[in-house]
């Protein structure tokens, strides 16, 4: 039941032009938000997804629009891979009326309905029962979407994950539950937490089909993603991934990083899938140098623009406070 994905499909040229810009786009952001979190620009928590871009590509080129994505607070990447604006993401770093959340959510809460975001949660493992009631949602209504449902290695050791892959598994809920394996929880590595240290053999207790893919090659997670999705969508039911990636940068910006030595890191940059795809571009399709350069400086101008549009954006007004907090309705059935 449990098998090894690896890039083996051929794809065209304006696949790996999609994943290029969406990739440098997800880098520059983050780049650029580690850069305004120092100047002070952005407070709170901040975590950044730098270097595991090939995971949010792979999905993008395997789902539709229409299926839902969910995942925990390092959520960035995966909100401006669904569509969210990089403007709106970035006014929502910065607090302002205009973010994503409307300033009040900040890094950890990004949140977009028209793009069928559903967050950015900053309870460890709370998005995975949450997950499979958007996907309860969509069987119901019988629209034929699926939901992705994202969450971390060390996510992984919550006791909600057991019982919700009980629970989706005897409905056959149309859910994709996806590990991003970065290889540490916090600072903590996945072989100091648990005796099993290939997370998606836990899918074989509950008989759910689960996959081990190379989350550095958006080829292999395409791949995974599309034969899970399909699954889902022909009543199959669910399926765990556990797609081995990397961060490059700590848990958070706070994170001194002391539990990795630099060769680690520098190991896994060796593999850096928007280098990668770069270079399938140039070599393998002979792409122009010029046309990527003009990806480049589109994607220059996004990030620029949206600080931009970040910095002269307001702050919610005092008015804000209470909305989004409290729903008020009346019941007929309470006498006072």
């Amino acid at each position: 039941m449990s098998t090894t994905i690896k890039g083996n499909v051929k794809f065209t040229k304006e696949t790996y032009l999609y994943w290029y810009r969406l990739m440098l786009l997800l880098r520059r952001f983050e780049e650029k938000a580690g850069q305004l979190y120092g100047m002070q620009k952005i407070r709170g928590f901040c975590h950044l997804y730098i270097g595991q871009e090939a995971l949010a590509a792979g999905c993008m080129t395997a789902t539709n629009p229409e299926d839902t994505f969910i995942t925990a607070y390092r959520d960035h990447g995966l909100a401006i891979a669904k569509g969210i604006t990089a403007k709106a993401c970035m006014a929502e770093l910065y607090g302002k009326a205009t973010g994503c959340s409307k300033g009040k959510g900040g890094s950890m809460h990004f949140f977009g309905v028209k793009e069928r975001f559903f967050g950015g949660h900053g309870i460890v493992g709370a998005q995975i029962g949450t997950g499979a009631g958007l996907a309860f949602a969509e069987q119901y209504k019988g629209t034929g979407n699926v939901s992705l449902t994202f969450f971390g290695d060390g996510a992984a050791r919550q006791g909600i994950l057991h019982e919700t892959f009980n629970l989706a598994m005897l409905w056959k809920l149309p859910v994709i539950f996806i590990c991003e394996n970065n290889n540490y929880a916090m600072g903590t590595s996945v072989q100091r937490t648990s005796n099993v240290i290939d997370i998606y053999k836990l899918a074989d207790a509950y008989d759910m089909p689960g996959d081990s893919v190379d989350g550095m090659s958006p080829e292999a997670v395409h791949e995974a993603v599309l034969r899970a999705v399909k699954r889902a969508r022909e009543g199959g039911g669910p399926t765990l991934l556990e797609i081995k990636t990397y961060r490059y940068k700590g848990h958070s910006m706070s994170d001194p990083q002391k539990y990795r030595t630099k060769e680690e890191v520098e190991e896994y940059k060796q593999r850096d899938p928007i280098d990668y795809t770069r270079e399938k571009l140039l070599n393998d399709f002979k792409v122009p140098e010029s046309e990527v350069e003009a990806i480049n400086e589109w994607v220059k101008n996004e990030v620029d623009e949206s600080v931009k549009f970040a910095e002269e954006s307001p702050w919610p007004g005092e008015d804000e406070l209470l909305k989004d907090v409290y729903i008020q309705q009346d019941y007929p059935f309470i006498v006072d």
